[in-house]
């Protein structure tokens, strides 16, 4: 909101508060040229200006009269309401709305004024207020000058909005985990809004240039005053049934005062936004106030230019991004073939590849040199173990019956069995017996 200077006297602009000055209220004698001089005794000296279309009063004069009739007629007076439109200048003047459920008039604390007070004022506060009414004559406006403050608590339209907040968040509804991505290159959008509205202009103006391709539906609804709430419910359930399916449903207003923006606070709003199966942005324009519009939604904008920047990229972002990418892929594949090309370069380098055959040499070389190990390693080895079975071969020959036989000695068999008899008592009567000579073998029968 932008603050206005509400005084004739500059000073009060630079902190100090100011004075009453008396003020000349008179209508001054319309002024004639010198050629037509006024007879005294013309009827038109005894008409009172403004009395008549031929004595017609400046708006100058009418603003002067006015001001001097409320300053003779109204005196210094308490007034009861809650704060709203709240801005502080950069001079340090503080202006502000003194409202109630009905009506509201502007006011303004000088700086010298909200300096002394000490309090904190905050929207919505429910004030007491002392004060005067002054007339800006310039302007042909009036305002109430501030001179007390007094703090009643939290005011009517607060206290509500608090409350309803609060259900409403035990209830989940302005939980995190509820909230929808918006789609990335939406191409159907659709805004709850008025049509005579500034918001779908601004929104609109910001979307062509950003991303041309996307379209918009406007769905029309009162976003102020009574039955607002109820027509923003219809057009939040119309957008939904509509074919093909929007990508995006925004729903916002322009800025205005607390009052103005009420409808976006009150409960069936605000539940029609939290269980909206589109991708919501609220797109309330008011940077400091934050409707439980906002909270519902699946994303918040400020204002509606705002809410056109979130929901579509940006086309000339997009392509830059695009070149971008390609230069850097380009850049990658050229690096990544003169990489594969120095590697090349160094393998057909190497000697093998300049004199395949020599590198053939050393391995051949080698492989004599093996296969001439092997053949000396198993000639050993063959010696060895014949060597060992010569000595084994000895010792076994000591050690054989056969050596016993050769000295004279036999042994006998049984024939059927294989068995040695070594005593009388193993044989019988018609038993076949083998006997091992040391050269032969005698077949016999006993007796």
């Amino acid at each position: 909101m932008t603050g206005f200077l509400w005084s004739d006297d500059a000073n009060a602009f630079f902190g100090e508060e100011p004075k009453k000055k008396p003020i000349d209220i008179e209508p001054k004698p319309a002024q004639h040229p010198p050629s037509k001089p006024k007879a005294s005794s013309s009827p038109k000296e005894s008409l009172k200006p403004g009395s008549t279309s031929e004595a017609p009063l400046s708006v100058g004069q009418l603003n002067a009269w006015i001001k001097r009739s409320i300053d003779d007629s109204v005196p210094t007076f308490w007034l009861a309401g809650e704060i709203g439109n709240l801005n502080q200048s950069a001079s340090g003047h503080v202006y502000l709305t003194i409202k109630d459920s009905t009506s509201q008039i502007s006011a303004v604390l000088w700086r010298s004024t909200f300096e002394r007070i000490g309090i904190d004022l905050r929207e919505g506060m429910a004030v007491l207020v002392q004060g005067r009414v002054d007339v800006y004559g310039p302007r042909g406006t009036y305002q109430v000058i501030i001179s007390r403050v007094e703090q009643q608590g939290i005011g009517k339209l607060q206290a509500a909005f608090k409350r309803l907040h609060l259900k409403l968040a035990q209830e989940g509804l302005f939980d995190a985990e509820r909230k929808k991505q918006l789609p990335r290159f939406p191409t159907r959008i659709g805004f709850v809004t008025s049509p005579s509205g500034a918001a779908i202009h601004d929104f609109v103006q910001v979307l062509r240039r950003r991303w041309p391709s996307a379209s918009v539906l406007l769905i029309p609804a009162r976003v102020q005053g009574d039955g607002a709430a109820e027509e923003i419910v219809r057009g939040i359930q119309m957008a939904q049934r509509i074919l093909p399916l929007l990508d995006v449903l925004v729903v916002g207003r322009g800025g205005g005062s607390l009052e103005d923006l009420w409808c976006f606070n009150e409960e069936i709003v605000v539940r029609a936004v939290a269980a909206c199966t589109l991708p919501t942005i609220s797109a309330v324009g008011h940077e400091i106030d934050v409707t439980l519009c906002d909270l519902a939604a699946d994303i918040r904008a400020l204002t509606p230019s705002e809410a056109a920047e979130r929901v579509v990229p940006s086309r000339d972002e997009i392509l830059d991004s695009l070149a971008a990418t390609k230069r850097r892929i380009d850049s990658l594949l050229t690096h990544r073939i003169h990489q594969a090309e120095q590697r090349l370069q160094s393998i057909l380098s190497r000697p093998i590849f300049a004199s395949p055959e020599r590198s053939l040499e050393t391995p051949t070389l080698r492989l004599d040199d093996l296969h001439q190990a092997l053949d000396e390693a198993m000639n050993a080895m063959i010696q060895s173990r014949n060597e060992q079975l010569e000595k084994a071969s000895s010792v076994l020959d000591a050690i054989s019956p056969l050596k016993t036989l050769s000295r004279g000695y036999s042994v006998t068999l049984d024939s059927e069995t294989g068995s040695v008899i070594t005593s009388s008592k193993q044989v019988k009567s018609g038993q076949k017996l083998t006997t091992k000579l040391s050269d032969g073998e005698v077949q016999s029968i006993v007796q």
